[in-house]
């Protein structure tokens, strides 16, 4: 039988060549089981422009692996009964109290809309059912946002959040900026920012110190770089952008974290809502988080529009996927150990993770290429994976 140690090299070397062989930039990957963390890699650079090399502590921008740490704190007011999963959500905003569905566009382009037939709740947004979209892989929001001059997601702005439903409520399951609404609605009932929510009652409690929305100088210095896939399969770096403030902290998609810091998160999932003598949510609540909040509908395949941004998500073509409250769930046991009712997503950067709780068995892997889905990356998350669960049955 391979030894645990034995299996530890074998992960280091498909992390090790990835970055050898510039598939990846540099990439960092955790995991652990019910008995603690059992892996730690980091490899290659932050930069491929000469950045220093990539640590255990680099910071990465996470994207939408943001949605699951946003959807724990929705789920904290819905336990103490300040927020209701099946009424409608709080009328903060004409887009969530009287909201729009569009129809279609008339023959000079204009957009045709009319209202929702029926309200948007707090369970439709956690689940991806409400109506909302992206514009990177709906081709109607894509044209709308064009034909009104809309303010795009990536301009921080909140008129980038009011855009009208392209489905009723709860008839289907399309990704969208549902969780950057929960945000809102958090923020609104519990009168401070979604960063002071988070710092208070899930990153401050947990130790997650290099966790927030606004990197301080000393985490700036720290953190990794984004880089661009060119069409010869070249990976061109990007420089960070500077620093800005925008009008909402983004709970779909706007913070930056650590490998150590989300593995800590997941570990705190991994127990059932409770880490280092500290509850963040009760078990009962972590069962129904990853439970299949959305029955029938399909969920987890995206179509790109905007090929820069993002690839086609495919993760598990042909298997069936669904979404609980806050992450994608599998149906069926994946190709890479992973047991049916595991949960996980991913974020923009590409940057993976995944939940098992019945084999018990947690992991994180991040690096900092878009388009998102990048055929490298989503291979080397599967690779991580498949080492992962050999060093867990390793003796």
């Amino acid at each position: 039988m391979t030894s645990r140690a034995e299996a530890r090299r074998q992960i280091d070397g498909v992390l090790r060549g990835a970055a050898a062989a510039r598939e990846v930039p540099g990439v960092v990957a955790m995991a652990a089981d019910a008995g603690g963390p059992v892996y730690e890699g980091a490899f290659g650079v932050r930069s491929l422009d000469g950045g220093p090399a990539m640590t255990l502590d680099t910071v990465c921008r996470i994207h939408s692996m943001t949605k699951a740490i946003t959807s724990v704190a929705a789920m904290q007011l819905v336990e103490e009964g300040t927020l209701s999963l099946d009424a409608p959500v709080p009328d903060i905003d004409p887009t969530l109290g009287a909201p729009l569905v569009l129809e279609g566009f008339d023959t000079a382009g204009a957009p045709l809309l009319r209202p929702a037939r029926r309200p948007i709740t707090f369970r439709h947004l956690l689940t991806h059912t409400a109506g909302f979209t992206y514009e990177v892989w709906n081709a109607d929001t894509l044209r709308y946002v064009d034909a009104t001059s809309a303010a795009r997601m990536m301009s921080g702005r909140v008129a980038a959040l009011r855009r009208p439903l392209m489905f009723e409520p709860g008839e289907k399951w399309e990704y969208g900026i549902n969780i950057d609404w929960v945000g809102r609605i958090i923020e609104a009932v519990a009168g401070q920012s979604l960063d002071a929510v988070l710092r208070e009652r899930i990153f401050a409690p947990l130790g997650m110190e290099d966790t927030g929305f606004v990197p301080s100088p000393e985490q700036r210095a720290r953190q990794a770089s984004i880089h661009q896939r060119q069409a010869d399969g070249s990976l061109a770096p990007q420089p960070l952008p500077p620093l800005s403030t925008p009008e909402f902290y983004a709970g779909g998609g706007g913070l930056h974290s650590t490998a150590g810091d989300y593995l800590t998160f997941l570990r705190m999932l991994l127990h059932e809502g409770e880490l280092v003598g500290v509850r963040i949510l009760k078990s009962e609540t972590i069962a129904a988080m990853n439970r299949n909040q959305i029955g029938d509908i399909p969920a987890g395949i995206m179509r790109s529009c905007i090929p820069e941004v993002s690839n086609d998500v495919d993760f598990f073509p042909g298997a069936p996927l669904r979404w609980g409250l806050g992450y994608m769930i599998n149906m069926e046991p994946g190709p890479n150990g992973r047991s049916a009712g595991t949960v996980g997503w991913a974020g923009a950067g590409n940057l993976y993770y995944w939940l098992d709780p019945v084999r018990r068995v947690t992991g994180v892997i991040m690096t900092q290429i878009l388009p998102f889905a990048d055929p490298a990356a989503v291979r080397l998350y599967g690779r991580f994976e498949r080492g992962v669960y050999a060093l867990t049955e390793a003796g």
